[in-house]
């Protein structure tokens, strides 16, 4: 091989490899989106649903049968969960020889598919009779809240102690909260009124949107270090 040769195979190389990075860095950013999209999403909706009062009601009953901002909020659950899985494959790709990472990977992959599916097993507006896919509706969070503390706890060693501590607390937040906010889900089945409920269950959800957008931010640093 001459050099001119050696000289296009190294070009070649360097240039498959920049290409490489900016394709993980474009799946990591989806990470930062899909988080700003779902509080952006849950926000517009509370105000377009007429008479919905988000301090005191859940999210998920703006995707319930019966709901007027069930055919939007499809189209933004369709398009957040995308991004999520897209993200899923950015930090499989960044993971590098980091067990704990590609772990978290698959079980953030295991979380968008889960609340990708959650949609389209919608509970029913409160009061309505229980049915099968309120059933499948209450196992989809179920998944969906244990694979994404699961990847928190698995998230929280691939960084230094600051991350691990944050995510510690990150933990307690949605574990606290969400067991507060889970004493009234008696009341929510039953149709009654369900005092500070939408915040409690925001707290949840605010907290998990913030630790994979501080993951997406965490990671996109560690590749710009030499």
């Amino acid at each position: 091989m001459n050099h001119s040769t050696e000289l296009r195979t190294s070009d070649e190389q360097r240039q498959d490899h920049k290409t490489r990075n900016v394709s993980r860095d474009l799946l990591l950013v989806c990470g930062i989106i899909s988080s700003l999209l779902y509080v952006g999403s849950d926000i517009v909706a509370s105000m377009l649903y007429e008479g919905y009062r988000y301090t005191d009601q859940a999210f998920s009953e703006l995707l319930a049968i019966g709901a007027p901002t069930r055919p939007l909020m499809i189209k933004l659950s369709v398009m957040y969960n995308l991004l999520v899985i897209a993200f899923t494959a950015g930090v499989w790709a960044a993971a590098g020889s980091k067990r704990s990472l590609r772990i978290t990977a698959v079980l953030l992959f295991a979380f968008g598919v889960a609340s990708f599916l959650g949609p389209f097993v919608p509970m029913h507006v409160r009061g309505s009779e229980t049915t099968f896919t309120d059933v499948m509706h209450i196992i989809c969070t179920i998944v969906i809240v244990l694979s994404v503390l699961l990847a928190m706890g698995f998230g929280a060693a691939a960084f230094g102690k600051g991350f691990r501590l944050y995510s510690i607390a990150t933990i307690l937040a949605v574990v606290i909260f969400g067991a507060w906010a889970g004493f009234q889900g008696p009341r929510l089945a039953a149709g009654l009124p369900t005092p500070w409920f939408g915040v409690l269950e925001r707290v949840n959800i605010y907290s998990t949107m913030l630790w994979i957008l501080v993951l997406s931010v965490n990671l996109l640093k560690a590749e710009k270090e030499p």
